[in-house]
């Protein structure tokens, strides 16, 4: 009779882990954990993965706190009150870490460009929020193109119906997915600052802000997913 195997028992989650857990049973997504922590929902995950989050246990406490004792539910505000408890690690040197972040690139033309494929679009493109913001600090105008089910939109391929007066740029994919490009130099595109404002409003998901004008516009179905997207920036002549 060969010989029982024996159950490994579960490990146990960390603080930080069992904080957002607690967080979540409030109503809160990893996402808005994310937010509220200024990092990227990745390592929400990895505080039951890789138990890691050990650095942000005081802020966390203090955000759910406020949830549960002070009534607080707006994320900026909770941001607000975790900022002020996050510190950055310090090195074996004791200096302190350097934070991991892309470059925004933008040409002292004007000139930037940004992408998000499906994992980034998971988290709400934030990797293109910066890139949107300075654009519209410099006053930049600005383009995109979106990936998608062809299902997902309203209009034929090259439709003038499809947002008339702007760029009608459609790539057709094996996947039965098109990529239509939206403004472009030669219509003078969108203005950044508003669709910054856009992304502000939308909590910095810059996926939901983009699929908001679409559905305003009547490009696409209400329940449409963009599984790509692309920013271009410029300055306006």
């Amino acid at each position: 009779m060969p010989p029982r195997r024996r159950r490994t028992p579960a490990p146990q989650l960390n603080e930080a882990a069992r904080l957002a857990d607690q967080l979540q049973a409030a109503g809160y997504t990893k996402r808005d954990i994310a937010r509220i922590i200024n990092r990227d929902p990745s390592l929400v995950s990895q505080f039951y993965t890789k138990y890691k989050g050990a650095a942000f246990v005081t802020a966390l406490t203090h955000v759910l706190t406020a949830v549960q004792t002070a009534g607080i539910t707006d994320t900026t505000e909770l941001a607000s009150i975790a900022a002020q408890h996050i510190t950055r690690r310090t090195t074996a040197a004791g200096t302190k870490a350097r934070v991991r972040t892309k470059a925004v690139l933008i040409t002292p033309t004007g000139t930037g460009t940004g992408r998000a494929g499906a994992q980034a679009i998971a988290s709400g493109s934030a990797r293109l929020r910066p890139l949107i913001a300075e654009a519209a600090r410099q006053g930049l105008r600005m383009a995109f193109t979106v990936r998608m089910a062809k299902t997902s939109y309203l209009h034929a391929s090259g439709s003038r119906t499809d947002s008339p007066g702007i760029r009608r740029d459609v790539i057709q994919r094996a996947d039965h997915t098109e990529e239509r490009s939206y403004g472009s130099a030669a219509t003078g595109g969108f203005d950044a600052a508003d669709f910054a404002h856009r992304v502000d409003q939308a909590g910095g998901d810059v996926t939901a802000a983009v699929h908001q004008w679409l559905v305003e516009n009547g490009s696409i179905r209400p329940d449409a997913h963009i599984t790509h997207l692309e920013i271009r920036t410029w300055r306006p002549r």
